[in-house]
C-alpha cells in the first residue's frame, strides 16, 4: 500500500521497501528522481527535506525546470460496453462525458 505525504510543500508517495527494510520515499510532480529512504516516518520526513533541497539545487545549478509540465489532456481506453455505459451516466447527469470523468477524478483524488 502506497501513501502520500506532504514535504515542504511537495507531495511524495511513501511504500516499505522490503528487501532495504526501509521505507522508500519519492516526490511527485518532478522533472526527475528525488527519492528518500528512512526507517521512520520522521527520519523519512527530515531526508525528503534534504532530498528535495539537494534536486531543487541541482536543477538550479543546472538551469533545469525542477517540475513537470502536465498538459490537461490523457487518452483513456475502455471496453467499449462501458464506454457506452459512462456515456449514459454522464447523459444523466446532463454532463459531457469529459465533465463526468473529470468529476469523478476530481473526488478520487480529493481535490
Amino acid at each position: 500500500m502506497n501513501n502520500i505525504i506532504d514535504i515542504k510543500g511537495h507531495k511524495a508517495v511513501v511504500s516499505f521497501d522490503p528487501d532495504l527494510g526501509l521505507l522508500r520515499g519519492e516526490f511527485l510532480g518532478l522533472n526527475g528522481g528525488a527519492d528518500f529512504y528512512a526507517d521512520s516516518i520522521e527520519a523519512l520526513r527530515h531526508e525528503g527535506s534534504l532530498s528535495l533541497d539537494v534536486f531543487l539545487d541541482m536543477c538550479a545549478e543546472k538551469g533545469v525546470e525542477p517540475y513537470r509540465q502536465f498538459s490537461g489532456k490523457f487518452n483513456l481506453r475502455l471496453d467499449p460496453k462501458i464506454h457506452e455505459a459512462a456515456v449514459l451516466a454522464a447523459r444523466a447527469e446532463d454532463k459531457s462525458l469529459n465533465e463526468w470523468i473529470s468529476g469523478l477524478i476530481e473526488d478520487a483524488a480529493g481535490r
